[in-house]
């Protein structure tokens, strides 16, 4: 039996608004297009093409993070990664793949 993913002491943010949730990953999701039209695949590197604001933390994403080996998730923040140790969920229209 697999351990439960949705133990993690920050659990997950949105790196758009700020929501903060715990969530299942989901085995397989596909169909995840970048800003650019590309498809993106689990285990990618995506750049952040906007400044992401993250609500209730200080700093925030800046433009041109890049985000290493990130997982997709089914919703609509489908592209989860870490950025300076932090969990975040991204919607696609924020990145392009690297």
């Amino acid at each position: 039996m697999m351990p439960d993913p949705l133990i993690a002491d920050d659990g997950y943010e949105c790196g758009t608004c700020g929501h903060e949730w715990f969530r299942e990953l989901d085995e397989q999701v596909t169909g995840v297009c970048d800003v650019n039209g590309t498809l993106l695949n689990a285990g990618d590197d995506v750049v952040v093409i906007k400044d992401l604001k993250l609500n209730g933390k200080t700093g925030g994403v800046k433009i041109g993070t890049k985000v290493k080996r990130i997982q997709l998730v089914s919703g609509d923040h489908p592209i989860q990664g870490k950025v300076n140790g932090r969990t975040i969920l991204i919607t696609a229209d924020k990145v392009k793949k690297a």
